[in-house]
């Protein structure tokens, strides 16, 4: 039987939401498929636990005896130590050392191994600390947990279909780690689903059969999705075939590690030089970590109510006397909507790009933020990138036009603050109006903290032939690299070439071999072998087999992939044998790639090696991985 229900899950940087269908409430014959929130219950204070609409995404682990016993006990589980949701965030803006936020952040984080205890990032106590993976593990079991308490055995989540949304950026390592978090969580009936389509999905249920009202072949919507981590684009064009609309996802942007972490960070920097410059104050770095806790909460309250002025804030002091010693300030409504404007969305020209200023020989270890805060900037840079689509798309505008949107579509907790809205807006049609191109018109979603849960519950009755479905496949092109014959030289590496093992927009639950590839590729038998693994999400016309020269700048790269195939005779250091791939994407999204021997047949699977940092890799591959 199929499951009862379909259940939809954003898994967010800040917060998390989850919303269902019950198909057995859904009229077969109506338009409307009636989407349900589900208040998630959860610790709002010690002794208190609450239904809340989002769950945010912070874990805190409390030391010793900080809190009284009971305080953090569940409806369903006593708890002593470890507490997830609102009451972590706030607890957290008190104890910053001891909480973890934005591990959706390091979980794509390529540098640092998302499976080892690194969070909270530079925290002192060790015994607080577990991965990224482990933090999306928590967050998954609470819902499940929660969800069962509140519909019993005949109803488990683990037994019900699930969509879990993950950024469009997201690569097939950060993909693969979700989906094992949501394993190990004990979710099984899963799919994953792009968070600027489950957005999409959201306004579409939203308007019933009106939406094919207000799409028409021919438009191109862009959804610009600013979280609590990242900025996510996504270019979704509207066709017809056999004369009904179809929307087809066209253009995904790069990974940009940019959204309301930065913004926070930024308020809390320009709060601490205004403290010093006007009191004479100096934050210490628990102090400036606490500011930046809560000058979020505090953004957070002001662009959700537009009626507050501002929202005090108050630091710990470092002295003896606990209340002499507080640091007293406030939020207001101008800074937000003055730094937040001119610094993350400045007008700006079509033509311009993010600057990429000169980096540092040294740079201490954590998350890559983008080098520029500008979003406006990235979101002309993401359309300059996918110019050709220009002609393709649009064939009424004039040749050599720009790629421009005729409908928006926001996303992300940022643009609860209407004045940021109005600036991309306004930014937008300056841009169509200098191309001569109709100025885009805006498609509204109310719902902006619940939108990807309520598109991903939808997306689930259109795998049963209800509603309609968003076509695009893989969001990026994969390579792997190799490295061609050449003379020894001495102090020069070999050059590298890439094989393109998936092209954009593979279906999922497809599978391809690696046929026609101009070179024989060998293996070496024994003992573990890398792979240099890149991909673009840019590269559209590349099919499996293509070689290619390696362009640092136009790929991606990622951790390397790893197997090893047979064992070594004792004395020797193998064999080299020749081996074909095959590319394999899943029903729920997720990237396989296979080694088959030629002799044999036997067949063996490359796994991201996710287990230890990835470092700054070098020109050529190493002797065994040729």
């Amino acid at each position: 039987m199929s499951p009862r229900y379909s259940i939809g899950i954003d898994l967010g940087t800040t917060n998390t939401a989850i919303a269902f269908v019950d198909t057995t409430a859904v009229d077969e014959v109506a338009e409307a498929i009636p989407v349900a929130d589900f208040p998630v219950p959860q610790v709002v204070a010690p002794g208190a636990v609450e239904p809340r609409s989002t769950f945010p995404s912070a874990v805190y682990v409390a030391a010793g005896h900080e809190l009284p016993p009971d305080s953090l006990h569940l409806p369903w589980r006593a708890e002593t130590r470890t507490v997830l949701g609102h009451f972590a965030r706030e607890q957290g803006a008190r104890v910053p050392t001891r909480t973890i936020h934005s591990s959706k952040s390091w979980l794509c984080h390529g540098g640092v191994s998302r499976t080892e205890p690194i969070l909270p990032w530079q925290g002192p106590d060790e015994e607080a600390k577990c991965s990224p993976v482990e933090v999306a593990r928590r967050i998954l079991t609470h819902l499940r947990e929660a969800w069962d308490h509140r519909h019993g055995s005949d109803a488990r989540l683990e037994d019900q279909e699930i969509t879990l949304c993950v950024p469009a950026s997201f690569d097939a390592e950060a993909r693969n780690l979700t989906v094992q978090a949501a394993q190990q969580a004990g979710l099984q009936h899963l799919h994953l689903l792009e968070e600027p389509q489950a957005a999409l999905y959201s306004w579409i249920q939203s308007r019933g059969r009106a939406w094919r009202d207000e799409l028409r072949v021919g438009d191109l919507v862009l959804v610009v999705d600013v979280g609590g981590g990242t900025t996510d684009f996504s270019l979704i064009a509207v066709t017809e075939t056999d004369g009904a609309l179809e929307l087809r996802r066209v253009a995904v942007g790069e990974h940009i590690l940019l959204g309301g972490d930065n913004m926070d960070l930024a308020l809390a920097f320009d709060l601490r030089a205004t403290l010093e410059r006007e009191r004479g104050t100096k934050l210490d770095f628990f102090q400036t970590i606490a500011l930046t806790h809560q000058c979020r909460l505090a953004k957070e309250r002001l662009l959700a109510d537009d009626s507050l002025d501002a929202v005090p804030i108050a630091l710990l002091g470092t002295g003896s006397g606990v209340i002499a010693g507080t640091v007293r300030t406030q939020l207001d409504r101008a800074r937000v909507d003055a730094l937040l404007l001119e610094g993350f969305f400045p007008h700006c020209t079509l033509a311009d790009r993010p600057a990429r200023p000169k980096r540092a020989g040294f740079r201490e270890a954590g998350l890559p933020y983008a080098s520029d805060a500008a979003v406006t900037r990235h979101l002309a840079r993401f359309l300059g990138l996918h110019q050709e689509l220009a002609a393709e798309l649009l064939p009424d505008r004039a040749p050599g036009a720009p790629i421009l949107p005729t409908a928006l579509l926001f996303n992300g907790g940022v643009f609860h603050a209407p004045a940021l809205r109005r600036r991309v807006v306004d930014v937008v049609a300056a841009w169509c109006c200098d191309a001569n191109a109709p100025e885009p018109r805006v498609l509204p979603d109310p719902q902006l903290d619940l939108a990807v849960a309520r598109g991903a519950a939808y997306v689930g009755l259109t795998r049963r032939g209800r509603g309609v479905r968003i076509r695009g496949g893989s969001a990026r092109a994969y390579y792997v690299g190799f490295e061609a014959p050449a003379p020894a030289v001495p102090g020069a590496q070999p050059p590298v070439k890439l094989l393109c093992v998936v092209p954009y927009g593979m279906e999922e639950g497809t599978a391809t071999p690696i046929s026609g590839v101009p070179i024989d590729l060998c293996m070496w038998t024994g003992e573990p072998v890398e792979f240099r693994f890149f991909s673009s999400t840019t590269r559209r016309h590349d099919t499996p087999g293509t070689v290619l020269d390696l362009d640092p700048d136009a790929f991606d790269e990622h951790s390397p992939l790893e197997t090893t195939i047979g064992e070594s005779s004792p004395g020797t250091d193998g064999e080299a044998i020749e081996v074909d791939l095959q590319s394999h994407l899943t029903d729920i999204g997720v990237l396989h790639l296979d080694v088959v021997e030629r002799t044999g047949r036997q067949q063996h699977r490359l796994e991201f090696n996710v287990r230890t940092p990835a470092s700054p890799s070098p020109p050529g591959l190493s002797e065994k991985n040729k």
